[in-house]
Order: structure tokens, then C-alpha cells, then sequence
């Protein structure tokens, strides 16, 4: 996702799951595919190289991940204790999310 009104229809009547390290809202889409926004903030998580390197690594899992997923328009926000968390860390907490995204919206698609 690239537009700022793409961002804003998730914020304003997505779901929202979160954990230490990183905060997901979602919304079922109508591309036919998972799209991911990142908004990773310089307050939050510090200079370009510390932005960058969580940038990747959830670009990264979001890559291992999306064909597990349904067609939604995911953002993905870092919290403050990205700063020191190893990469390890940061791929648990990715993958505990996407399980949640694709569960939650197979049973909303159900209902």
C-alpha cells in the first residue's frame, strides 16, 4: 500500500492485534491479495539504519507469510521495544501476528 487513503481506510475500520514489539490493523481488501503497509517512526525506533533493518525484517516474513494469508490491506506499526529486540524476536512476533490476521479473517469471512 502507497496511498495515504489506502492507510487511512485500514486505520479507521480495520481489526487491531498487538504485542510488545509491533501493532497490526487489518481489513479484507478487494485485490485479491495480502498488502502491507509499514509505518515505522523515526520517535520509535531511532535513526535510518535501525528503521531500515525493521523495514526489512518485516518485509522479510511479510514475503514467508503472505500466501498463508486472505486478501487484506495490513498495517504494521513498530513499537518502541523494536529498538533493541534481536531479529529472532522480531520473526516470532511477525509470525504469531500473520497466524492471527489469517485466522481471524477466515472466521469473520465464515460468519
Amino acid at each position: 500500500m502507497r496511498s495515504s487513503s489506502d492507510f487511512e481506510q485500514v486505520q479507521r475500520a480495520g481489526k487491531r492485534i498487538a504485542d510488545n514489539y509491533f501493532s497490526m490493523t487489518f481489513r479484507p481488501n478487494d485485490f485479491g491479495a495480502p498488502r502491507l503497509g509499514l509505518a515505522v517512526a523515526i520517535r520509535t525506533v531511532g535513526n535510518a539504519v535501525a528503521r531500515n533493518r525493521v523495514r526489512r525484517i518485516v518485509k522479510e516474513s511479510f514475503r514467508l507469510a503472505q500466501h498463508r494469508l486472505p486478501a487484506v490491506d495490513i498495517v504494521v506499526a513498530a513499537r518502541a521495544a523494536v529498538k533493541g529486540a534481536p531479529a529472532g524476536a522480531l520473526h516470532a512476533s511477525l509470525d504469531t501476528h500473520w497466524q492471527k490476521v489469517a485466522s481471524r479473517c477466515a472466521s469473520s469471512s465464515r460468519a
